[in-house]
């Protein structure tokens, strides 16, 4: 459970609790939900504390709590009260009950048909959550159907043009939206709600609303990936089927979501702008960079030796193109990504980081080279230097790790040597992660612990030695991590005693 949805988790069920209870909404009191999962787990939750045969809590006679009793009969007049909580009427949509089920679409689509902005806007998250239940497509095809009409709903005045921000009237001197029409279609577009703004790019593409460079606009500002690619493949779709646009392609080239700018790139032939590829080799995405050497390449180009003046320059070189010249580097190329280590003045961290992971793309790392990074400033450096060391960590001195993980060492140095001697398995393994379960730095206690833990499986004996002392010795220092159970059943597959002072002994 991502921490947001436990966030609408637990504040649907506080409110539930709360007025189970007995407490009133409003000032001080119960705070409705705001949010969809919000009001799904306050059902879930109010209609776990009822019990059929029991009248219910002293709050029976609030409209939302029999909303969500587990009679249904109840739930159906409750329907009938007025003005009922619409997101509760909502999540009755889908009811197993066939009359509770109809009664609430009867009141949905009479609050629709009453207010569609207001409805439309503040029920589609919901509504688009409770799609994916049995009964629960009904709502989403009346919404849908609502916004498909081709009548534009006025975005109502009275709420902020994104969720949690204010209303300010200075900030929509024209328009909710800042488009003109203003409408809940445009408003929806805008949702920090990220289904709800997939479900109105959809309706607004398949509509055919926008040209190519507002498409290609939208979808070099969106910052959603999935919502992102809906623009994009509708940019390119009309590049194809209309012709080039460089404004159109610039727009793409620009846009925060790699898949977006691949598309840009790709669009770059067709439009006989193939020579700007080279300008986008050093891309931070690999998809990017892909793209422009394939573009390269269908002209005649070879991208190698572009990016080798890229990397020899050191002026000009970036981690980006030094990552680009590993991917179509070869074997022999190598010397020329030591040199970037090697610098009389060392270049960026980042540079040198992605030097030693382009090392071990093209399989010349050795541990010779990357020991004495281990101990680098840069953390990046660091970390790429203890992922090229994993493979040989069996080879490398125990004490030499052991003597990096010193609390009095940088922290990036510490984990870097720990992961390389975590590597080597078996009891140094076992010591190292031991030894950090006390350590001053949190992050290297919740590795360890973690690491511990995990020797622990019922279907394989600990890859530990048998019959050994110490083994004992480290697992008496490590029994908080493990219940008695657990581990009885370690001591006994590595024949080791239980501890003296072992109340299970």
């Amino acid at each position: 459970m991502g921490a947001e949805t436990q966030r609408q988790t637990e504040e649907g069920r506080a409110a539930a609790a709360a007025l189970m209870r007995g407490e009133r909404p409003g000032l001080g009191g119960v705070r409705r939900p705001a949010l969809p999962l919000s009001w799904i787990a306050f059902d879930a939750e109010v209609r776990r504390g009822h019990s059929p045969w029991y009248p219910g809590p002293r709050a029976v006679g609030r409209v939302e709590v029999r909303l969500c009793h587990p009679d249904g009969r109840i739930r159906a007049a409750a329907l009938s009260a007025p003005r009922p909580p619409l997101p509760l009427v909502v999540i009755r949509c889908a009811d197993w009950a066939p009359a509770v089920r109809e009664r609430a679409r009867q009141v949905l689509s009479a609050a629709l048909a009453a207010d569609p902005a207001r409805t439309l806007i503040d029920l589609t998250p919901l509504v688009l959550r409770l799609a994916r239940r049995e009964r629960g497509v009904w709502a989403r095809d009346l919404f849908e159907e609502a916004l498909r009409s081709g009548h534009p709903l006025p975005a109502p005045w009275w709420r902020p043009a994104r969720p949690g921000r204010w209303w300010r009237p200075e900030r929509a001197a024209r328009t909710v939206t800042g488009e003109e029409p203003d409408t809940v279609l445009a408003w929806l577009r805008r949702s920090g709600d990220l289904p709800t703004r997939r479900f109105a790019t959809r309706i607004t593409l398949d509509a055919g609303l926008f040209g190519v460079r507002e498409l290609a606009r939208r979808a070099g500002a969106e910052r959603d990936p999935a919502t992102a690619r809906l623009w994009g493949d509708a940019a390119l779709a009309a590049l194809a089927a209309d012709g080039p646009d460089d404004r159109a392609i610039d727009s793409l080239l620009r846009g925060h979501i790699p898949l977006v700018r691949a598309g840009g790139v790709t669009a770059l032939r067709r439009a006989g702008r193939a020579a700007e590829a080279a300008d986008h080799l050093a891309d931070r995405s690999g998809l990017v960079r892909a793209c422009a050497r394939w573009l390269v390449g269908q002209e005649g180009g070879d991208p190698y030796p572009l990016y080798r003046a890229l990397v020899e320059d050191p002026a000009r070189v970036t981690p980006y193109a030094v990552a680009g010249f590993a991917e179509c580097a070869r074997r022999a190329d190598a010397p020329l990504l030591r040199a970037l280590l090697e610098q009389p003045v060392p270049l960026s961290g980042a540079v040198r980081a992605a030097a030693v992971a382009g090392l071990r793309t093209l399989q010349a790392d050795d541990a010779d080279l990357l020991r004495p990074l281990l101990d680098d400033p840069s953390p990046a450096v660091a970390r790429e230097a203890a992922l090229g060391l994993l493979p040989v960590a069996g080879r490398l001195p125990a004490d030499w790790l052991t003597a990096r993980m010193a609390p009095g060492l940088p922290p990036h140095t510490r984990r870097a040597a720990y992961r390389v001697l975590h590597a080597r398995g078996g009891i140094d393994a076992l010591r190292a992660s031991v030894e950090l379960l006390a350590d001053p730095d949190p992050g290297l206690r919740q590795v360890a612990a973690q690491r511990v833990r995990s020797l622990w499986s019922p279907d394989r004996p600990p890859a530990l030695p048998l019959r050994d002392p110490e083994v004992g010795a480290l697992l008496d220092r490590c029994t908080g991590l493990f219940s008695d159970h657990v581990m009885g059943r370690m001591r006994a597959r590595l024949g080791i005693p239980r501890a003296a002072h072992d109340p299970a002994g």
